[in-house]
């Protein structure tokens, strides 16, 4: 089964392949990774979509790895500090893999942070390296945001490439645009990629679609009701676009549907934002009332949302007068409603921020496995062609 965007017509132009069922060829795990950072997995649930297996993943935060653990039930979660000095303790317990993979925290480099070069997070990536040298994986993938390539004058930046290239690494970065690859976000990463081969790694492409035919905000959420659900409930409506298919795919019922209560004040000062607007569409008295420039922002029905965030609650639903549910949140990271979080709802939202959207990951993990099976060349758009 294809899934992609939708045509103005309703058919289905391009896309990629669902991400509740596996080709034949694809159960075949063909190549063993760690995951790093993994937070609750998104990166690993798209690689396991190309036939990537993680063997090992590893955070420091233990409500992400329990679910990880739930979604990832072949794989084991080690609860361990990157940042720490001792690192023989996780070292004891990791294995050979083809590929190492993952994203150090971000904070310090991220526009909705202090953009600080010398806050500590920004040598968290130091763990990462520690494990490339021992594990001396074929390939290496570290992703982030684009904000660490201008960084300090591109002096970190420069730092870590080159760190990896004195291991003996030949070195591939792009920002991709996640909304590119059939998910409804216009999320942006920077993807780090290290071979031993000096054959150079070939990026995805992604899908050649146009704006009015990427996958927006009404295609993710329009069968999920404006009121909260008890987890496991069935769907009230049958689903209204092909995204919507897929995402349901081997689902049981509806999880992490649960509602923000707001004020009676501060749902009329959604009620008063139109569809894709903004606090420039308020009231001149009630402009300040979030002192921060992305506050009162409405996602837009016919476009991918903005970047998905940790839970700051700026961000409000394209019709209904609340902020995103977990659940549909995790949609417009595409994930399947399969993939139930575990955890305080603050913590659910927090989760699925942080994440790599999946549909993202399988696009890369499927340009990894023609890598190392040595066919090289550019995939565009991902899909199997098989």
């Amino acid at each position: 089964m294809l899934v992609g965007t939708n045509g103005k017509d309703g058919t289905m132009n391009m896309g990629t392949k669902d991400l509740g069922k596996r080709s034949r060829e694809e159960t075949k795990d063909k190549f063993s990774a760690i995951d790093l950072f993994s937070g609750c997995g998104g990166l690993s649930y798209g690689f396991s979509q190309a036939g990537i297996h993680t063997q090992i993943a590893v955070d420091n935060w233990s409500e992400s790895l329990s679910t990880f653990e739930a979604n990832h039930t072949e794989s084991k979660a080690i609860e361990f500090d990157l940042g720490s000095r001792n690192m023989a303790p996780l070292m004891n317990q990791i294995t050979k893999a083809d590929i190492v993979f993952g994203g150090p925290p971000c904070q310090g480099f991220s526009i909705s942070g202090k953009r600080n070069p010398n806050d500590p997070r920004n040598k968290l990536y130091k763990g990462f390296l520690r494990v490339v040298a021992e594990v001396r994986p074929r390939l290496f993938l570290m992703e982030n945001v684009p904000n660490l390539v201008s960084m300090d004058k591109g002096r970190l930046m420069y730092e870590i490439e080159s760190d990896f290239q004195q291991l003996g690494y030949f070195l591939t970065r792009k920002v991709l645009l996640a909304s590119d690859y059939g998910v409804p976000q216009n999320r942006r990463r920077l993807i780090l990629v290290g071979t031993l081969s000096d054959i150079p790694f070939e990026m995805p492409l992604g899908n050649t679609i146009t704006d009015d035919t990427r996958v927006n905000c009404m295609d993710a959420l329009s069968d999920l009701p404006e009121e909260s659900l008890d987890d496991g409930s069935g769907y009230p409506i049958e689903p209204q676009s092909a995204f919507q298919k897929v995402m349901r795919q081997g689902s049981k019922g509806i999880f992490n549907h649960v509602i923000t209560q707001h004020s009676d004040q501060t749902k009329h000062i959604i009620g008063l934002v139109p569809d894709g607007g903004n606090y420039k569409n308020l009231p001149q008295a009630y402009r300040n009332t979030r002192n921060v420039n992305i506050a009162w922002t409405r996602y837009a029905s016919n476009k991918p949302s903005f970047t998905i965030d940790t839970g700051h609650r700026h961000h409000f639903h394209y019709e209904y007068d609340r902020v995103p549910t977990v659940r549909e949140s995790a949609r417009l990271q595409s994930f399947p409603d399969k993939f139930i979080f575990r955890g305080s709802k603050t913590s659910q939202y927090k989760q699925v921020g942080n994440a790599v959207p999946p549909l993202l990951a399988r696009a890369i993990g499927v340009s990894i496995v023609h890598h190392l099976e040595g066919r090289g060349g550019n995939l565009r758009d991902a899909v199997s062609h098989s």
